[in-house]
């Protein structure tokens, strides 16, 4: 399918939302649940698989599918198709703080690996595929999974990242040792596997994990600062884990209010 020339606009500091501006006949696709708002003149569709099959007949529809499921992702995509006669514009939404980066597949090589959740939305044309790693070691010990997204096309690509975003180019036999979680996308050309972090100690109480990612080039890295995983587990640790409600603030008005009034009270109703 060819691929649709969108405009764009990324709006936002924290928490960003791209703005896609279609003309006439052109579309986008998005993942479910990404759309912030649209012009009146903006049809949607929602299709089995990536939407860029669809001229494929029913296995093509269903294997398009299969590999966004295989990804974790759902089986459905909506496509935003422009059916007025002027320009019109849709916005996805990032769905937790970070950076969206626009992804131009052309002048990447065709193709781009990156985190199975790291996809926002694509121009009409551009490919969901997956990417299975090559090295079994990679896929059991990786932290992120052994399956990852594939995009292809020559089109415009946005992905999703938390909290501050890097591009690193590495030349030729140039390595960088990255915590798994902080890969958000890698060309092809990148060879990535998974290494021992070296000593039990460093393994057990450093906090890092057990292994880091070996990243040798050439070709280009983008890394983020705070992966979801890691944003999950810090809401985690500070929710209450004994029921009730956690309080916030100081320790001394947490005492205040939790123990001592409610001593008071519960010696009231003595």
């Amino acid at each position: 399918m060819a691929m649709d020339v969108v405009d764009y606009e990324i709006k936002g500091a924290e928490m960003q939302f791209v703005e896609v501006e279609l003309d006439p006949g052109e579309a986008a696709i998005g993942e479910a649940g990404s759309m912030m708002f649209m012009d009146a003149g903006i049809g949607m569709d929602t299709v089995f698989g990536d939407g860029s099959a669809q001229q494929g007949g029913f296995f093509g529809k269903l294997l398009g599918a299969g590999k966004r499921l295989v990804t974790g992702e759902s089986l459905f995509t909506t496509v935003y198709t422009n059916q007025s006669h002027g320009k019109q514009r849709v916005a996805f939404a990032a769905p937790y703080p970070g950076k969206i980066l626009p992804m131009d597949l052309g002048k990447l090589g065709g193709t781009l690996i990156c985190q199975k959740d790291a996809f926002l939305c694509a121009a009409r044309g551009v490919s969901l595929g997956i990417a299975l790693q090559q090295r079994l070691s990679t896929g059991f010990f990786g932290g992120e999974g052994f399956i990852m997204q594939k995009l292809d096309g020559d089109g415009l690509a946005f992905v999703h990242a938390g909290g501050t975003v890097v591009r690193r180019t590495l030349q030729p036999g140039q390595t960088l040792l990255v915590d798994t979680g902080c890969v958000v996308a890698y060309t092809p050309s990148v060879n990535f596997e998974i290494q021992f972090v070296g000593k039990i100690k460093t393994a057990l109480f450093g906090g890092e994990g057990l292994f880091l990612a070996k990243m040798t080039g050439p070709g280009e890295v983008w890394l983020q600062s705070l992966p979801f995983s890691r944003l999950a587990s810090r809401v985690f640790a500070a929710a209450p884990q004994r029921g009730g409600s956690r309080e916030e603030g100081s320790v001394l008005g947490g005492f205040a209010t939790g123990g001592l009034l409610g001593g008071l009270l519960g010696g009231d109703d003595e």
